[in-house]
């Protein structure tokens, strides 16, 4: 990724697209990082907590986390491979390994929650009673099954990558099998390729269902509470689809290909990771209005105060007055 020109600071010379890539790599770190922390504590406050209502929001919370996971990972090495030559994931040998197996852990756990969301969407509104995936428990269940799963898909990473080629120098490749670009290949189908056609189709059936859902003129009250986070979940899931799929296919076929271009589409597949605060405060009502309300409160906390310190004031007046009558 650097070039070999120098520049006017005396440091090894960037070409713009790799200075660009760095500094965006760090934007979406500094930029990521505090809205999806926000998004979670707005999902965990009072009006969401009630889960037995909604289960969904055991997803919606595990995206949030994973979502910043994301940002910890391939993607703020970009910044300082580039800018300053040297890679957090080789720093050591444990690092080394933990890194290898969360690149792959969390893109692949955010996928799979993002499948059950869809199909926790289809049930909801194509069902008239809750089935056995909508209960909160059963929705906790599939949360711990979804990262054992992957877990054991990638726990290979703490024992069989990462070694020492050089003394001080380490390389993230395996000594047991060529792992490189054969991981890739196994992280496009689990990140993406089950994920895409899954998602295709149970996201036809929600969007069937909402249309059907705008047609009718009974509708069941609780269907209606579905409707809106149907319609941000469904945006969402397009979106991971769309910003996802052409880097995990470039850098799975074509990583020695025009490095500008797959470092345009890895920025944009990290993007996608910090998008769930704006998209749900665009589409989502509630979040939007819990939002307001969290930012508000301390201003109406500190009005409230003000006004009893006013009202007390004369009321302490008026007992001195009667005391000194006496």
């Amino acid at each position: 990724m650097l070039s070999t020109n120098t520049t006017a600071n005396g440091t090894t010379g960037l070409s713009v697209t790799s200075w660009m890539a760095a500094y965006y790599a760090l934007i979406v770190v500094v930029v990521g990082t505090p809205l999806n922390i926000l998004t979670f504590i707005i999902l965990c406050r009072s009006t969401f907590r009630n889960a037995s209502a909604r289960p969904i929001l055991h997803y919606m919370r595990a995206m949030a986390i994973f979502d910043i996971l994301m940002l910890y990972g391939w993607n703020i090495d970009h910044y300082f491979s580039i800018m300053h030559g040297f890679q957090i994931q080789t720093s050591s040998i444990p690092v080394c390994r933990f890194c290898s197996f969360l690149n792959y852990f969390a893109p692949q756990s955010s996928a799979w929650l993002r499948v059950f969301v869809c199909w926790d969407r289809y049930l909801s509104l194509s069902r008239l009673h809750k089935t056995w995936f909508s209960h909160p428990k059963n929705v906790l269940t599939i949360i711990a099954c979804i990262m054992s799963i992957l877990f054991l898909l990638n726990c290979h990473m703490f024992f069989s990558t990462c070694y020492y080629i050089a003394p001080g120098k380490i390389t993230v490749l395996s000594w047991a099998f060529q792992i490189y670009p054969l991981w890739d290949y196994v992280n496009l189908g689990v990140y993406n390729g089950a994920p895409f056609a899954l998602m295709v189709i149970f996201n036809s059936g929600v969007i069937y269902h909402l249309i059907k859902l705008r047609r009718t003129s009974t509708i069941q009250n609780s269907r209606i509470q579905h409707r809106s986070i149907s319609i941000t979940l469904v945006i969402t899931t397009f979106l991971f689809l769309m910003m996802t799929i052409p880097a995990t296919v470039g850098f799975a076929f074509f990583s020695t290909s025009y490095r500008p271009v797959l470092q345009f589409l890895d920025g944009l597949l990290y993007t996608y990771h910090i998008l769930s605060f704006p998209l749900y405060i665009i589409t989502f009502d509630e979040f939007r209005q819990n939002f307001i309300n969290m930012i508000t409160c301390g201003r109406n906390n500190r009005r409230v105060q003000q006004e009893g310190i006013t009202l007390t004031a004369p009321q302490q007046l008026n007992t001195v007055r009667m005391n000194t009558a006496t």
